[in-house]
């Protein structure tokens, strides 16, 4: 009965993408390749010291990296609203492309990071883009499972990326010529495919969208999103589980290594949380999508906060993967929810402003987590693991409060707002 059951589920998923129109089959694949050509980020430090600079040089460039990330999030949600999705993600790709090739032939280290900055902003201006496109091209029924495919094409895309780009590295003679090109012509590739089969405006046409535009500004949409109490509760309640998220990336090896635990079966977490991303998320929305997407993103949460709790066990091999199976069931139960609820949690004209402000808040969190989480560490030690869970259950409270009761994504999207903003 369980396999029948499992089998339906993937004729289902395989139905949702055979019946999506080519232009959301075109951003899925444009994810999924835009995450696989993505070698900068790993390969940037070992890059810059085979240059010959320092080795703090070359963190302080994947600093800047990150930081060009942050910004690009945000400043795509503005983009897909003022140029309309297509071009800022025809624009992010072609940028990505010139500034990837250019990092070659720059002559010393100010253009380099400079360069390293831009790439990284232009490389991010496409996810709100597509996110806000997959929305307006994507029935109300069908969002949390096309938003399962967007994290799918994301967590396989991440995790082959480093392989691909090590292949490209051999591939050349232990030279990184071919790689950062290899990255470039594949930005540039997903460019000119986006400029032949993305709609060139938004799904409700330009008449509605027209005076909204005029009347949402750069910093003025932002503001009318910012009036939305509920939704600023959101991205609260995104901020805090992104901080408690990142946790198992920078905290956790350092217990592991205070514990003087053979680092095997933290990779062997590390690993098993990605293998029940990649397997088990997609599939798993066919019942999630079910429930209230109140229910869904308190559990996931509630479940990511519960799980860091748990390192604060007695450290050993159980307690380790035994922690993360908790959290990873967070993640892959809420994952497709989380991120399809800011494109409809407000009007229409503004969701690439949503968008982008949750994409932002969670890369915000993704960046503060390590640096919170290693300054806790040195002064708690493994006592900050229940003060890491509280963060973590604040996050599924604010999760819960933040979301109206029936969803409002639950909806077929229309030329109308999906929902006016919450006490807005």
């Amino acid at each position: 009965m369980a396999t029948e059951e499992k089998k339906d589920d993937n004729v289902a998923i395989w139905a949702t993408f055979r019946d999506s129109s080519a232009a959301v089959k075109t951003i899925l694949a444009g994810v999924l390749l835009s995450k696989l050509g993505g070698f900068l980020n790993v390969f940037i430090v070992l890059y810059l010291t085979y240059r010959g600079y320092s080795e703090s040089e070359a963190s302080y460039a994947l600093g800047a990296y990150g930081a060009g990330g942050v910004a690009g999030v945000l400043l795509g949600g503005t983009l897909a609203d003022r140029l309309g999705a297509r071009n800022a993600t025809i624009l992010g790709m072609a940028g990505t492309a010139v500034l990837t090739a250019a990092l070659l032939y720059l002559p010393n280290y100010p253009t380099l990071v400079v360069a390293v900055v831009l790439a990284s902003l232009m490389a991010q201006l496409y996810r709100p883009a597509a996110a806000a496109l997959l929305s307006e091209l994507t029935s109300g029924s069908s969002q949390v499972v096309v938003f399962g495919m967007y994290r799918w094409c994301l967590n396989v895309g991440a995790m082959a990326a480093p392989m691909v780009g090590l292949g490209l590295y051999h591939l050349d003679g232990e030279s990184y010529t071919l790689l950062f090109w290899g990255e470039a012509v594949i930005a540039l590739a997903y460019a000119v495919v986006a400029a032949a089969v993305l709609p060139r405006r938004a799904a409700q046409g330009t008449a509605e969208a027209a005076p909204a535009e005029e009347e949402s500004g750069t910093a003025g949409g932002y503001r009318a999103m910012l009036r939305d109490r509920r939704y600023v509760l959101y991205l609260a309640a995104t901020l805090f589980n992104a901080i408690i998220y990142v946790q198992y990336l920078s905290t956790l090896p350092l217990d592991v290594e205070a514990h003087d635990l053979d680092l095997f079966w933290y990779t062997a977490a590390v690993s098993l949380n990605g293998f029940m991303v990649i397997a088990f998320e997609l599939p798993l929305t066919k019942v999630t999508g079910q429930w209230r997407t109140r229910l869904v993103v308190g559990l996931s949460f509630g479940l990511v906060g519960l799980g860091v709790a748990l390192y604060g066990m007695p450290m050993g091999a159980a307690v380790i993967i035994g922690a993360t199976l908790v959290w990873t069931l967070g993640e892959i139960i809420g994952g497709p929810a989380v991120f399809a609820h800011p494109a409809t949690a407000g009007p229409a004209h503004l969701r690439s402003r949503y968008i982008g402000a949750f994409q932002f808040m969670h890369a915000l969190g993704t960046a503060i987590g390590p640096v919170l989480g290693g300054l806790l560490f040195v002064r708690l030690g493994h006592d900050v693991w229940p003060l890491l869970g509280v963060i973590g259950l604040a996050a599924a409270g604010l999760g819960v409060a933040a979301i109206r009761t029936p969803a409002p994504e639950q909806s077929e999207p229309t030329g109308e707002p999906a929902a006016q903003p919450a006490d807005a």
